[in-house]
């Protein structure tokens, strides 16, 4: 695996052989798959936009192509954000292919790309962060829940390493004479051997980003449990007749609008109120949830938070129920 790694990168530069200059039909590839590029980010912009966005784009290689998802994914982001009437996040990219590509050639392309970007989208937009992140997909990359958006195109056929199986162990003879690859006279052994490896590097390649990506895992989720209890008034009064230090004089109850306090100016502020909602409880409950889940996670599941409110306070009315308690002692 090591060796892949090292030798296996397109051909740099941009002359007649490179793959700057040739790389027209991967470019065809991501023009078909836009329109699922487009759905699944628009479901993304709907449910949750965090303030700062990471993406990464596995197997970049160099050239025209290499920002061209990436250009594509901010295209959908803002028309998402002029929908909702909301500013578009930070965006910090990650460009990921193997040590030996050129990043050189794609370093170079930043500065026009972000000047187009002004151009066609002005200062509102953004700002973006574009850096570059060397290494095999098929182990880690990047900090645990720490990525959003993950896209790869035209990469994940290439193998982490030549498979094993095609040398018989014992005479040492190729079960694959005469071909490169596998063909119409392949041997079963070898069209094994290849399904083996990609089910190998394949399991891998979602597993490190099942890691990576932003999301609560759901043993971690299964193993909390919030310490509060809201008791009922009766709970309350048999308690505090049981234990008897105290008698009651007054014990009443009063509802009060989760959304009360806020304001609103015109009735397309009202989308606001659920995030006034995910605020105040983010100042009581984040360091205790911060504990079990860490801070990574902490904008993006109470932006998430702040959208369940608006839904659900569309459809019913929400109200803290509070209890107001006067003891003496007895």
């Amino acid at each position: 695996m090591e060796v892949v790694e090292q030798i296996l990168h397109m051909n740099g530069g941009v002359g007649q052989t490179s793959y700057a200059t040739n790389s027209s039909l991967q470019r065809e590839v991501i023009s078909n798959t836009r329109p699922t590029l487009d759905e699944s980010i628009t479901i993304y912009c709907n449910k949750v936009l965090p303030k700062c966005l990471r993406i990464a784009d596995l197997g970049c290689s160099s050239g025209p192509n290499t920002l061209t998802a990436v250009s594509n994914i901010f295209d959908i982001i803002e028309a998402s954000c002029q929908s909702l009437n909301i500013n578009s996040p930070t965006f910090q990219v990650f460009l990921n292919d193997l040590l030996g590509n050129d990043f050189n050639v794609v370093f170079r392309s930043l500065s026009s790309f972000y000047e187009k970007l002004k151009k066609e989208k002005g200062d509102k937009f953004g700002p973006c962060f574009i850096t570059a992140m060397p290494g095999s997909f098929y182990g880690r990359l990047f900090p645990n829940n720490s990525m959003h958006v993950v896209h790869s195109s035209s990469s994940l056929h290439w193998l982490s390493k030549v498979p094993k199986g095609l040398v018989d162990d014992q005479t040492g003879e190729a079960h694959n004479k005469g071909n490169i690859y596998i063909t119409k006279t392949s041997l079963a052994v070898v069209f094994k051997s290849y399904l083996d490896q990609f089910q190998k590097d394949f399991t891998n390649f979602l597993r490190y980003r099942s890691e990576e990506m932003n999301i609560i895992e759901a043993k971690c989720l299964d193993d909390y449990n919030v310490p509060l209890y809201f008791p009922s008034a009766r709970e309350v009064k048999s308690l505090i007749e049981k234990e008897g230090s105290f008698c009651i004089q007054k014990l009443n109850t009063f509802e009060i609008a989760w959304d009360a306090g806020f304001t609103t100016i015109n009735n397309n502020e009202k989308h606001k109120s659920g995030k006034y909602v995910s605020d105040y409880i983010r100042a009581v409950m984040e360091p205790i949830l911060v504990k079990q889940f860490g801070e990574t996670i902490m904008d993006e599941l109470f932006d998430r938070f702040a959208n369940k409110v608006n839904e659900s306070m569309a459809n019913e009315k929400w109200n803290h129920v509070n209890l107001v308690i006067s003891l003496i002692k007895n």
